[in-house]
């Protein structure tokens, strides 16, 4: 899976650091690090904080889709 790619991509879109990201997530900075370098799964759950951060479907994180705008609108909690 390419999913690295894309979650660079949208960090880099939306001017954001890594380590902006990695506090978001709840993580290190090292660990998001290795996870656009696709050195480490990202957790499904983590996957789904960044499609709802960036507002973006799961299929164009995960490359299944080239549209990465969403339908409808989901909050993040």
């Amino acid at each position: 899976m390419t999913y690295y790619k894309r979650i660079k991509e949208l960090r880099e879109d939306s001017d954001k650091t890594q380590k902006e990201i990695a506090d978001i997530l709840g993580t290190t900075y090292q660990y998001y690090s290795a996870y656009e370098r696709g050195l480490r799964d990202i957790p499904f759950q983590r996957v789904i904080t960044l499609a709802k951060y960036y507002h973006v479907s799961l299929d164009y994180i995960a490359e299944l889709s080239d549209e990465p705008k969403i339908k409808s609108q989901i909050s993040i909690d």
